[in-house]
């Protein structure tokens, strides 16, 4: 339940944004509002709130003290600019620009001397390269004690502004939007707890997979430009709305990608505003369906709501196939004229038909019509060339199923300590550079997509398991990019996102890599041979074990499966040898 002061604050946030969005809706342009006319639309607190998430996400070591003085500069700014100060240069100024240079205006700084010195785009870059969301970087977000928290609550504004620049400062790529979303329903948890025993801080872990959505989505747009994450959005949302017709779904595509540039430009006022214009499905026909309920919320949560939402049911009378993109005979001569526009309209027909993909699968058959298009409209018989096309397609279709299938099979049969190690084996020998903490994270988060996705229905499991596979390949090739793991790596990570699990799936051994010398220490454990760490990999394994099988591959990465089982098998007789003893010291695995 809501309590009427924060109910209060949400209606006169919908309504100040309601007020200008349905004045402007037809007059929309990809023209930047200025700082004043942010002001204006957001009111004070809001505007003050994001201005605070982005000098928390751009100096993250700042202290809170810092961040609100940022915060409340630029702020008196926006306030003269929207009352009377219109022509001051000042207030013509580009967003980032006057953010940009109110950091660099301030003292005790040095991280950013090099970036200030920077003229403008290159500085915005140099900031948004020092961004930081390795675990660590900051100390965690702990549980503050009671007074303390509602002290601060009550001292600083009504959207929670210590709340706010924690959470930013941790979570340098999440949306303006996401965390005033979270901010308000902290607010309200505050309002309610406070004085009782009850954890303020509970629910900050659903950011986490946020902002690695978000870091991930930059990720994409940054590596493989706008037509890429255009193509990937037409393709989830004509899954999600496929009663939708195409030039609804291509606008909002298009509102969707420049909101994602703006957020992952760091511009979260631009942010703001482009995520408000996305309500307009609200306003036309999709707003029934699955998406009803969302349209009803607050115009904070409505998008996440929106995002989050199952897919709505296909049309009753939508034919099951689009053979037309191949048997018809203009294609090539509306793929000659429109190549673009043709493709997207393949893409968008094909996924309104098959919920039961993943996203980047579809991503794969787009990238294939294209390919087919390309080849055969340059021959004399087009047509015979394009019907290969069909074949192609379900074959394709069946490796990827069997590849899932297989995969899930396995984690089904063996569980997750021994769906963990195979992993392990096969990523220690495409990826000998990580780190063992690496290969251990890594291989765990996919044994959590086991775990999560294979349980699923058939129709369900592909979109499961590739696109949340996809989020660890692109925090593997984000690693890549901060730290050169290899060359298999790094084509699979450059050449193509639609390929990227593929091409990741047929890496075999570095053969480049320089295996670790045999070292007294390599395998000599001491007293984590008898230790069960649960944190650190799977419950009833060890750690020590875990050890051993990347030392041992990292040393021989060309060891066999039987040799492999001999020597596991040698280790576990020698831990178990060892840890009956009393007072274990050292316990060494002879490999002569």
């Amino acid at each position: 339940l809501q309590s009427s002061s924060t109910k209060k604050a949400q209606k006169v946030f919908d309504e100040a944004f309601r007020k200008h969005f349905l004045s402007k809706l037809s007059c929309f342009s990809e023209e930047k509002n200025s700082i004043g006319q942010h002001f204006s639309q957001l009111q004070e607190n809001n505007f003050k709130a994001i201005a605070m998430i982005m000098f928390a996400q751009y100096v993250q070591g700042g202290t809170f003290g810092k961040a609100v003085k940022m915060a409340e500069d630029v702020t008196d700014l926006a306030k003269r600019c929207a009352a009377a100060a219109r022509d001051n240069p000042d207030c013509l100024k580009p967003l980032d620009r006057i953010f940009l240079d109110t950091i660099c205006r301030e003292e005790n700084l040095p991280r950013f001397t090099d970036c200030c010195a920077k003229k403008d785009p290159e500085r915005n870059d140099c900031f948004l390269s020092l961004k930081n969301a390795s675990r660590g970087f900051i100390s965690p977000f702990e549980r503050p004690n009671a007074e303390v928290a509602c002290k601060n609550h009550s001292q600083h504004f009504s959207l929670g502004f210590s709340f706010i620049y924690e959470v930013a400062r941790r979570h340098p790529f999440l949306y303006a939007p996401t965390i005033l979303s979270v901010a308000i329903r902290y607010d309200e948890m505050m309002k309610n707890c406070c004085g009782s025993a009850a954890d303020p801080t509970h629910n900050l872990e659903e950011l986490k997979e946020d902002g690695l959505r978000q870091e991930h989505t930059c990720g994409i747009l940054k590596k493989f430009g706008e037509r890429t994450l255009k193509a990937l959005k037409l393709a989830q949302i004509s899954q999600k709305f496929p009663k939708a017709d195409f030039v609804t779904v291509n606008k909002l595509v298009m509102d969707i990608a420049n909101m994602h540039k703006d957020c992952c430009r760091g511009d979260m006022l631009d942010c703001m505003h482009d995520r408000v214009k996305l309500m307009f499905i609200c306003l036309q026909k999709l707003n029934g369906g699955k998406i009803k309920k969302c349209c009803e919320k607050p115009l904070l949560q409505r998008s996440e709501c929106i995002v989050n939402a199952e897919n709505d049911d296909k049309p009753a009378d939508l034919s099951p196939h689009i053979r037309e993109f191949i048997k018809d005979k203009g294609i090539c001569e509306r793929f000659a004229q429109e190549k673009d526009k043709h493709l997207a309209r393949f893409l968008y027909e094909y996924s309104r038909r098959h919920p039961e993909f993943s996203a980047q699968m579809l991503l794969r058959i787009g990238k294939g019509y294209e390919d087919l298009l390309t080849e055969c409209c340059k021959t004399s018989a087009p047509d015979d060339c394009c019907s290969r096309g069909e074949e192609e397609l379900r074959k394709h279709i069946y490796e990827t199923e069997s590849v899932m299938k297989t995969s899930c099979d396995i984690y089904k049969e063996k569980g997750d300590y021994y769906f963990q190690n195979e992993l392990l084996m096969s990523f220690t020998k495409k990826m000998p550079q990580l780190t063992s903490a690496e290969l251990i994270k890594f291989t765990k988060q996919m044994t959590t997509i086991g775990s999560k996705c294979c349980q699923l229905s058939q129709d369900k499991l592909l979109p499961c398991a590739e696109e949340n596979l996809d989020l660890v390949l692109g925090e593997i090739c984000r690693r890549h990019l901060t730290d050169p793991i290899n060359a298999g790596v790094c084509h699979c990570c450059s050449s193509s996102y639609a390929l990227r699990r593929p091409c990741m799936g047929k890496l075999e051994i570095d053969e480049n890599y320089v295996p670790l010398s045999l070292t007294p220490g390599l395998f000599t454990f001491h007293e984590e041979l008898c230790t069960i760490e649960e944190e650190k990999v799977e419950v009833g394994s060890n750690k020590a074990e875990t050890l051993m099988l990347i030392n041992l591959i990292k040393y021989k990465p060309q060891i066999t499966q039987e040799q492999l089982t001999s020597v596991t098998a040698a280790f576990t007789a020698m831990r178990e040898q060892c840890c009956k003893e009393e007072n274990l010291s050292t316990g060494t695995l002879d490999l002569s």
